[in-house]
């Protein structure tokens, strides 16, 4: 009696392991359909190109986000709006470099939910940290939510001051008679998660 008794306790114990593993889980982020975009303006034109993500996971419960992460893997970033192959190269090895990113000293950025605001479960405001060579800094911005079947797609498009995160290269408020050459201190990613909800 008293070894189906232990039995039952330890298969209760197990079974209440799986559900919370379940939960912390969340919904598993398919990374390869999954895009972040980032954009760039200066006074003569503006660059534009893609970094992929490494890490991601979305906790969407009740029809809710809840919370949510994920980490870009600096290394990759590209430009897609320069055809000709050697000036292409020449940019994205200078977005590498310290002037910008410093990515052999930082090869990962990231954004971590803190807070999740919905009044219908589908337009959001989102609040997290974002952190870029090292530096965290608090971000909000908008976010959409769309549920097909067991997909979820969620969409931001967020913008923050790229100064704040050390990146001054060619910044009006860190440098004087830039011309043509000033390039804005407002970044922009549009980011896209797809998701399978478990």
């Amino acid at each position: 009696m008293k070894l189906i008794t232990i039995i039952s306790f330890i298969s209760l114990i197990f079974s209440s392991v799986l559900i919370d593993s379940k939960k912390e889980l969340g919904a598993v982020v398919n990374k390869s359909e999954s895009t972040v975009t980032w954009n760039a303006k200066k006074v003569s034109g503006e660059h534009y190109g893609k970094v992929q993500i490494s890490d991601a996971m979305l906790d969407y419960q009740n029809g809710k986000i809840k919370g949510g992460s994920f980490e870009l893997d600096m290394t990759t970033i590209t430009v897609e709006d320069i055809t000709d192959a050697n000036s292409n190269a020449r940019l994205t090895n200078h977005l590498k470099s310290d002037d910008f990113f410093s990515v052999e000293k930082f090869n990962k950025s990231s954004f971590k939910i803190t807070e999740a605001k919905t009044s219908n479960g589908q337009d959001y405001q989102i609040t997290g940290d974002l952190k870029i060579k090292g530096i965290s800094n608090p971000v909000t911005f908008p976010a959409k939510l769309d549920v097909q079947g067991d997909q979820i797609i969620a969409t931001a498009s967020i913008v923050f001051d790229r100064t704040k995160f050390d990146i001054k290269y060619r910044s009006g408020n860190y440098f004087e008679n830039l011309a043509d050459k000033l390039i804005y201190d407002d970044v922009s990613l549009e980011v896209k998660l797809v998701a399978l909800n478990q």
